[in-house]
């Protein structure tokens, strides 16, 4: 049950800033002159013996600290939190492998990428990492083959990981003998989903040629994988013709074979489908669908805690005030 935690600091009642343009108002209005007085004195000598005069910078202090305790005032009543977000996202229960044909065939430029001609490969690593951005919650394993199968990725639910030097990075061609072992692919996958606590265990296997190594044929893998409760969806990527590729030799002359009849058994035996792909969008068509058929629900939890921030505002208003208050009735109290 993957955790997402997300902090944040808000104001649960921003519109209390609006109060602030109280202050300015409220000095314009105590800076205006009152009604002239009563009184009027010819002079004010008499007054010299009165004592000294106080000083006015005194109530400056004052209104100052009463716009503080003010201002600090409407701080707390904006309310400051720390926001606490912690969703839980419920897995699909889909544990999902895919394994991916990296014999040298797959160099193959019969594809386009953005107008530009791209191999089987380049093809089929750009809407496997689209496929796997979209199944987030699933957890997805990469399993390569060429002569012999290999795992690039072990199941996760990490996308970042499957996405990297250490997932579809690990997914190209020369890494082990050539060859395509189709059987020993589907063997392979079916080991590392075997045991597993998932409703549902699917294999997506992409290739474009003949079993031509190992020691399992593909049916008795596919029976295999059947008796263990695992569907396998079958892909053919590519064209007819002949086709020059680099071998470890120089170029090599290859006249492009599918076996589609041992797929269709496969994806048969093993409750899937299968499907054909010659070009990108005809891929991406066949990841889609593969997508809609393989989706259970998800349930997503969001647990919001709030942390009140208020009282402290609320305590420097609380002593500016008072120390006004304290002050003006005692070192900056007015005599007449």
């Amino acid at each position: 049950m993957p955790l997402l935690a997300e902090t944040s600091f808000v104001f649960a009642n921003p519109w209390a800033f609006l109060l602030l343009g109280l202050i300015p108002l409220l000095l314009v209005l105590k800076g205006k002159k009152g009604q002239q007085g009563a009184v009027v004195f010819s002079s004010l000598h008499i007054l010299n013996r009165l004592g000294p005069m106080t000083r006015s910078r005194a109530g400056g202090f004052r209104i100052a600290l009463m716009m503080l305790a003010l201002g600090f005032g409407i701080l707390a009543l904006t309310r400051p939190q720390w926001v606490d977000k912690k969703t839980k996202t419920t897995e699909s229960g889909i544990e999902l492998i895919l394994a991916i044909d990296v014999s040298r065939s797959m160099q193959v430029e019969d594809f386009e990428i953005g107008g530009a001609k791209a191999n089987r490969l380049q093809a089929a690593k750009k809407v496997t990492r689209e496929f796997i951005r979209g199944r987030k919650s699933d957890r997805i394993g990469l399993l390569a083959f060429a002569g012999r199968p290999y795992l690039a990725s072990p199941l996760t639910v990490s996308h970042d990981w499957l996405e990297g030097p250490n997932g579809l990075g690990r997914v190209r061609i020369g890494l082990v003998e050539d060859g395509t072992a189709i059987g020993s692919a589907i063997a392979a996958a079916a080991k590392r989903l075997d045991k597993r606590p998932a409703k549902s265990k699917v294999v997506v296997l992409l290739t474009d040629g003949v079993n031509n190594s190992g020691k399992l044929s593909p049916i008795e893998a596919a029976k295999l994988a059947k008796t263990l409760g695992i569907k396998i969806y079958t892909i053919a990527v590519g064209t007819y013709g002949d086709y020059t590729v680099q071998t470890p030799r120089g170029p090599q002359m290859l006249r492009q074979e599918f076996d589609e009849e041992t797929l269709q058994q496969i994806a048969s035996i093993a409750d899937g489908d299968y499907f054909r792909a010659q070009d990108t969008s005809g891929l991406e068509t066949i990841f889609s669908q593969i997508d809609k058929l393989e989706k259970t629900e998800v349930k997503t939890r969001t647990t919001v805690t709030a942390d009140e921030l208020f009282y402290w505002p609320a305590f420097v208003a609380f002593l500016f005030g008072l120390l006004s208050l304290i002050g003006g009735e005692t070192f900056w109290r007015r005599f007449p």
